[in-house]
């Protein structure tokens, strides 16, 4: 029987291979039709998609996906010890934001080092003409109460007694590498601090490497940005009126407009100005950057011109924003004059700045920090931010990480790389599908802010995700939510370890009494 069987399977076989080739022949035919119809779908879907895009709803935050924002430790975080290493001092350079990124560095490395931080010193530069410092911008209370679960803080470098004379500890200064890493500060610098008792570090711009992998550290960066650094009243208070202004007639949007003489001579894009502008640019890239040939069509293409004000405008329209946008910009002193401004104007009447709509007790300092500070709180409280350039532009990278950390908050990020031959082809007299073409650009990512993976050149101060967030519902336990009571368990903690402390202080001096007791006897 056994036998018999294999025969007549042995007789089949050819029927059947016959058959499962013409079946497979069938099966890979349907699967070349259904994904034909399935890419032919797709970019009939896309277009679509695209063309019916309801821009209202970028008014409205991005979606949060079940994530909010957090920065309280979540694993062991003693309390700073009493005594410490040193005193460091830091000389946070640059602009506003710059000096910001600077302090949350200095924290972090007074953090790992043990030190007593010295209240930071913000540069003064010429460009800047504000001597007001650390304490005219920020709340310095403020700042140290919210810190006191991390490190140490004075106002001010102690004066010691040496030979009867009472003199400021002297700092020892030191010029740190760019980027350095932990280990720099927890070996070089720290041995200097304990060999000097004080360091001064100075520049203190981009001292500390962005990416450690330590989420405690980087969780500490996000309370100092996020919580810690609080303006002044007043400039809370000015920012708040403006944005009441601009919000009573509806939603409103921010743009940084990055088109000023420093970024555009950095950067090489000279060739859009007159000669005279040209030599203008020229002569300042000499006198402050690195001596280097850029090629402006190059420079453009690679995304790494700054968009222009009419660019800006023509992306807002092609997007689907009409006329009546409300719209807040954010910017130095454009170079180049009004004509830059004329075609955007056209397009977007509604514009303001700082000096438009702002109460006339910002005029005497416009220019300086606090000018600055404002135009960063109103771009944090707008409905929509839109960073013309996000290049080496602490200003918009900051608010892009503020602006998510503060709940998702609406942000459009131009490609200018993949936008750049769009306007040259416009140029050119070939703008033919102009704004469908931009329109796929701009809704390609479809983030807008909401939270998405740390790719370069992002930073921690660009997007803090997801170190610096978690879920209520989390299936990771990294990504659980610390506890309600967070900030009361370190208060208790802190209090904890200072009667501790306390305790020993009394036993060692009531030791030392009898021991002097003991000596009279």
């Amino acid at each position: 029987m056994r036998s018999r069987l294999g025969s007549g399977h042995s007789k089949q076989q050819p029927w059947l291979k016959g058959l499962s080739l013409r079946l497979g022949i069938g099966v890979v035919v349907l699967v070349i039709c259904i994904i034909s119809l399935f890419y032919s779908f797709g970019f009939t879907n896309s277009s679509y998609s695209v063309e019916n895009i309801d821009v209202d709803k970028l008014w409205r935050t991005a979606n949060s996906g079940g994530w909010r924002s957090s920065s309280a430790p979540r694993s062991d975080w003693p309390p700073p010890p009493a005594e410490t290493s040193g005193y460091l001092r830091v000389r946070c350079n640059g602009g506003l934001n710059q000096q910001r990124s600077a302090i949350c560095n200095a924290v972090v490395a007074a953090r790992i080092m043990n030190a007593t931080l010295v209240l930071p010193e913000l540069d003064t530069n010429s460009f800047w003409r504000d001597e007001s410092g650390f304490p005219g911008i920020y709340d310095v209370e403020h700042f140290i109460k919210t810190l006191r679960y991390d490190i140490h803080i004075v106002k001010s470098i102690p004066e010691v007694s040496s030979k009867g004379k009472t003199k400021k500890l002297k700092a020892h200064q030191i010029r740190p590498p760019r980027d350095a890493p932990l280990s720099w500060y927890t070996t070089f610098a720290l041995e200097k601090m304990k060999q000097h008792g004080a360091i001064y570090l100075t520049p203190f711009s981009h001292r500390l490497a962005e990416e450690i992998d330590e989420p405690e550290l980087q969780r500490l960066r996000c309370r100092v940005n996020y919580h810690a650094l609080r303006f002044k009243p007043y400039i809370i208070e000015i920012s708040r009126e403006i944005v009441n202004r601009l919000r009573s007639q509806g939603h409103f949007m921010s743009i940084h407009l990055r088109f000023e003489m420093d970024m555009l001579a950095f950067a090489g894009c000279i060739d859009i100005f007159t000669p005279a502008e040209q030599k203008i640019l020229i002569k300042y890239r000499k006198e402050n950057f690195a001596d280097k040939k850029l090629v402006y069509r190059e420079r453009r293409l690679i995304g790494k011109c700054p968009l222009t004000p009419e660019e800006v405008g023509l992306i807002l329209r092609s997007m689907g924003f009409d006329n009546s946008t409300r719209i807040y910009l954010a910017s130095g002193e454009l170079f180049g004059g009004g004509r830059f401004m004329k075609p955007f104007r056209a397009l977007f009447p509604h514009l303001e700045n700082h000096s438009t709509v702002g109460p006339e007790k910002l005029e005497e300092n416009s220019h300086g920090l606090a000018g600055s500070a404002v135009d960063y709180m109103v771009c944090l409280l707008s409905d929509i931010f839109i960073p013309t350039y996000d290049g080496p532009s602490n200003f918009a990278n900051n608010l892009m990480g503020h602006r998510l950390y503060y709940g998702f908050r609406t942000t459009i990020t131009p490609d200018r790389k993949a936008l750049a031959p769009i306007f040259m082809d416009r140029e050119e007299g070939k703008g033919d599908r102009f704004e469908e073409r931009v329109r796929k650009v701009m809704f390609s990512s479809g983030k807008f802010g909401g939270p998405h993976k740390r790719v370069h050149p992002e930073s921690v101060y660009t997007n803090s995700w997801p170190e610096c967030f978690c879920q209520v519902n989390a299936k990771n336990k990294k990504d659980k939510c610390p506890a309600d009571n967070a900030v009361e368990l370190l208060e208790s903690r802190l209090h904890s370890e200072e009667l501790d402390e306390s305790d020993e202080n009394r036993t060692a001096n009531d030791s030392s009494a009898g021991l002097a007791e003991d000596s009279l006897i």
